[in-house]
Formats: structure tokens, C-alpha cells, sequence
């Protein structure tokens, strides 16, 4: 008889627990409907790129020019939140990659398109390479100097990742 209520008892308390652990119906609940912040420039959009040939001054050759995509062009001088590796171009200039340093396009294993020029609005910032960051910042191209980035970020913020 003992036994029958002891369990009897516990039964009825580990009811009583679940009850009280877990809200019912009645109790209002609220949801983190906070979405994380994506990406809204992707190495993707950034690698829709062609290129045409045009003749220059400097390059008896030829150059290859990029030609920028309309939904690229759509995002110039616009607010972009964009995730990649930190190449250290010299003290105070940074750029960010698609790659990490052993395979970025200086190396040989990626085109310019895979590299984008920062300037961070807070210009004593310092980070190392290959650091992954997410960087927020006003998006510019270039189409017309063959000697600078074909993307930038200007006014950059570091997000995540400092």
C-alpha cells in the first residue's frame, strides 16, 4: 500500500512540475522575432562581372576594363553589409577578401573581383589578416582606374568579428 502511493505521490508531483515548468496557453509568451542581419552584398553579386578590352596610354597592350552589373550599379553609393577576410595592405590601409591571404588574388588564385578596397571611418583602426569581420559601409565601384580596386566600402564600420 506504501508503494502504491509513493508512486501515486510522485506521479502527481511530476505533473505538478511539468505544469508549472512549461508555460500553458493562457500565459503570453514573447518571441525574439529579431532576425540576425545578413549579408546585403554577397562574393556572388560580386563576381557577376565582365570585362572589355579598351586601349590605354600606359598599356600599349590593351587594359581589361570591368564592366559592372546593373544590380551592382543599383547599389552604388548605397548602405551595404558585406562579410570577408582582412588583407593588410600596408599600415593604415586594408582591404577585404572573399579568400584568406594564401588564396587571395594577389596570389594567383582569384580575380580582382574577389577583393574590395575599405576605408573605415575610424581610421586608428588596427586588425590582423585573415581576420573574418562583417563590415557595414557606403558601397562604390570603379569602372575607369585600372590602378585602384573595382569595389570599395567606404565610411566602413566593423560589425562583427572585432
Amino acid at each position: 500500500m506504501r508503494k502504491t502511493l509513493f508512486i501515486a505521490a510522485l506521479l502527481l508531483s511530476g505533473f505538478f512540475l511539468a505544469s508549472v515548468g512549461s508555460p500553458s496557453g493562457s500565459i503570453a509568451t514573447q518571441k525574439n522575432t529579431t532576425a540576425p542581419v545578413s549579408d546585403t552584398l554577397t562574393w556572388k553579386l560580386l563576381g557577376q562581372i565582365k570585362y572589355i578590352k579598351k586601349p590605354s596610354a600606359d598599356y600599349p597592350e590593351g587594359v581589361m576594363y570591368p564592366v559592372v552589373n546593373t544590380a551592382l550599379k543599383a547599389k552604388n553609393k548605397k548602405q551595404v553589409v558585406m562579410s570577408g577576410f582582412i588583407i593588410p595592405i600596408d599600415n593604415k590601409n586594408y582591404a577585404l577578401s572573399k579568400n584568406v591571404f594564401a588564396s587571395c588574388f594577389f596570389c594567383g588564385q582569384a580575380g580582382p573581383e574577389t577583393i574590395m578596397g575599405l576605408h573605415f571611418k575610424n581610421t586608428a583602426t588596427k586588425l590582423k589578416t585573415d581576420q573574418y569581420v562583417t563590415i557595414t559601409g557606403t558601397f562604390r565601384y570603379n569602372d575607369s582606374d585600372v590602378d585602384d580596386w573595382i569595389y570599395h566600402v567606404d565610411n566602413a564600420v566593423i560589425t562583427k568579428g572585432n
